[in-house]
């Protein structure tokens, strides 16, 4: 009895990642409005730079990126993950930039553990794992990941640092979530004392007081994931529309568009830690606007999903698109390193300037 209760909820989470993938490929699950391009920079007509000056390579987290920009966290946990993390792994290696997974929960707990390790098979310079904040506590009788888990995550894909994403915007919509939060913070704290960690949101932004609060934890970084790329609140509720659950799909539609705009997160988590700017990424050129902005590099995942499904080389062509875009700004506003583009001046315009005018 024991092995049957425990296998139907593996089963259900493996059908759950397999659900986001589908979801995210076929349906609508960003808001209309992108914020990025509310960010504009400033022109420079006399750039006084040969494309061959402009150096793109930036150090985060002690490792060298040949440019500012990270696939970040997209799957793993089911068969059709190993493919679409060998397509990404091999790209972000031959062009030698960051790379994160998806949560690994489902791999510590032994499912489909290769979608996962298949990415030790590249030279990646900078692999960041996942486990999520409501899974490092107690949640309805499961018991909490702990820092040998933490561990087994981190070897399995030989990552350079964990990152502890927060969803819990996800979770309270999900059917299945896990919704307490209580003692987050202490688990957070607790982990950054025994390895090298990072805290990322998953789509709805990280706010001042949320920043301030994790500054103090010894968190290495932040990935602010805003509101305007993938909401997770849309994917389930495309999940809960699939079961008829009319509460979940209620809870999903009110819940849309929740969350802070990424440029406006990027400014109100400035505290001092290394952020990567992600949601809503999907140009080389919103990239170079969030580096103007404060971010240490730019990060996105469904922008490359579709390409990840095909080939390693599509992937790859994509990422050289973005890379290109990232030069061309920078030859536009006169920065021959990411350094100088840190400091390129810009404006903001439309809901962004409103969110901006708005803070107290």
């Amino acid at each position: 009895m024991h092995n049957c209760e425990r296998r139907y909820p593996m089963t259900q989470m493996k059908e759950r990642k397999a659900d986001h993938i589908e979801i995210c490929l076929n349906e609508r699950v960003a808001p209309g409005y992108c914020y990025w391009d509310d960010v504009r920079l400033i022109h420079e007509a006399l750039p006084e730079l040969d494309p061959d000056d402009i150096d793109t390579g930036v150090s985060f987290l002690g490792k060298r990126l040949e440019f500012p920009f990270i696939v970040t966290a997209i799957t793993g946990g089911f068969s059709g993950a190993k493919r679409i993390n060998a397509n990404i792994a091999e790209a972000c290696s031959e062009l030698g930039i960051g790379m994160g997974v998806g949560s690994q929960r489902a791999a510590v707990e032994g499912l489909d553990t290769d979608s996962y390790s298949v990415i030790k098979d590249y030279d990646i310079p900078l692999v960041i794992g996942n486990v999520g904040a409501p899974q490092l506590i107690s949640q309805n009788g499961k018991e909490s990941f702990t820092a040998e888990k933490v561990g087994i995550a981190r070897d399995l894909i030989g990552a350079d640092v964990m990152a502890v994403h927060m969803n819990f915007l996800q979770e309270v919509v999900q059917p299945e979530g896990d919704t307490k939060s209580r003692g987050c913070l202490d688990a957070i704290r607790e982990l950054a004392g025994e390895f090298p960690l990072m805290v990322k949101e998953t789509g709805a932004g990280i706010s001042r007081r949320t920043a301030q609060r994790l500054r103090g934890t010894g968190v290495l970084a932040l990935d602010i994931a805003g509101m305007g790329g993938t909401s997770f609140s849309a994917v389930e509720l495309y999940r809960a529309m699939k079961t008829d659950d009319s509460l979940r799909t209620g809870l999903g539609d009110t819940f849309l568009d929740w969350g802070i705009p990424s440029p406006v997160s990027l400014r109100m988590a400035d505290v001092g830690l290394p952020m990567i700017a992600s949601g809503g990424i999907l140009t080389g050129l919103h990239a170079a606007c969030s580096i103007a902005m404060g971010a240490a590099c730019a990060g996105g995942a469904n922008l490359v999903l579709r390409e990840a499904t095909e080939s390693a080389e599509a992937v790859k062509n994509k990422l050289m698109l973005i890379r290109e875009e990232i030069r061309v700004a920078m030859m536009l506003t006169g920065s021959a390193d990411v350094e100088q583009l840190s400091r390129a001046g810009y404006i903001l315009l439309g809901d962004t300037k409103e969110w901006m005018d708005g803070l107290h």
